[in-house]
């Protein structure tokens, strides 16, 4: 199937999908990042998955995330050439090229939102050299929270365990994606503790029953100031019946709406905890591939 081929077929399913979940989805908002990363959606490791959250923030919004072609190194780059993102004088502009020159990236992902458009810009690295946060911690454009909570990374076994690194653009944060996170940090009094010490609101018991099965975490930070903004844990499943909790109505119409690609279906399942509160996200899984990463 041809690129052009290939981008139609996505745009439809975008389409139908956002009709569903009543969703406004306009062609000169989504085509032209459809358009921009063609060459991705023909290539035969491609990834595409479909997600919706339930926080105002989110609401009505339907996000598409893909990974980029092998050969396709700098997507921020494509995104400002393109018109999708303007240049920017801010930090968030310039840290995804200051990652790439300290640490070896696997591969990219692009995020872009039905109706916010393009959003931001993933960087990957492999499970087997999963990287330290010292390594680029003290870069120039990096959020300040990243130094400023190596003790409590370093306390709680994370520091050497990123995996992903997303770069948001539209909302000018960043977060850390760690993998083979320790198994206690899932438990129920240490998911207390750790959302205690970063100032967190405390956790429902949909929370902790969820963070039982969560396979990974990350974090959220910005550049206004030096603290955590946000902590996700994540749980994947083929079956959603089979989680520990009833999932959100907004997240059942998701799943009953958004078409799945070939081959067997996969969620993941994320709770969001931030000061004021949880809200909760889920991903379904268009196209994927063994081996590739999972995050939400």
């Amino acid at each position: 199937m041809s690129a052009t081929a290939e981008t139609d077929e996505l745009y439809s399913v975008i389409e139908q999908s956002a009709r569903t979940l009543g969703v406004p989805c306009e062609p000169g908002t989504v085509r032209p990042v459809l358009d921009a990363y063609a060459d991705a959606f023909g290539h035969e490791a491609a990834v595409v998955a479909f997600r919706v959250a339930t926080s105002l923030r989110h609401a009505g919004e339907l996000d598409c995330r893909f990974t980029t072609h092998p050969e396709e190194r700098d997507p921020y780059a494509t995104a400002l050439a393109a018109g999708l993102t303007r240049p920017t004088d801010h930090p968030v502009g310039a840290v995804l090229a200051q990652v790439q020159g300290r640490c070896r990236v696997d591969s990219h992902g692009v995020d872009f939102g039905v109706v916010g458009g393009f959003k931001k810009v993933y960087a990957f690295f492999t499970p087997d050299d999963l990287q330290d946060l010292a390594k680029f911690a003290d870069l120039p454009a990096m959020p300040p929270a990243l130094a400023a909570h190596a003790d409590f990374f370093a306390r709680h076994g994370l520091a050497d365990r990123v995996g992903v690194i997303g770069v948001d653009y539209h909302h000018r944060t960043l977060n850390v994606y760690f993998n083979d996170v320790p198994p206690r940090l899932f438990e129920p009094d240490a998911i207390t503790a750790a959302l205690r010490e970063l100032g967190m609101a405390a956790p429902s018991a949909h929370m902790l029953k969820l963070g039982r099965e969560a396979f990974g975490l990350y974090v959220t930070v910005g550049w206004d100031a030096p603290r955590i903004e946000r902590i996700c844990y994540a749980v994947t499943t083929p079956d959603l019946a089979a989680l520990p909790v009833r999932v959100e109505p907004e997240i059942e119409r998701f799943v009953r709406g958004v078409p799945a690609g070939d081959g067997d279906r996969k969620f993941v399942y994320g709770v969001a905890v931030a000061p004021g509160g949880e809200y909760y996200k889920l991903e379904s899984h268009y196209r994927w591939q063994a081996g590739t990463m999972d995050f939400i």
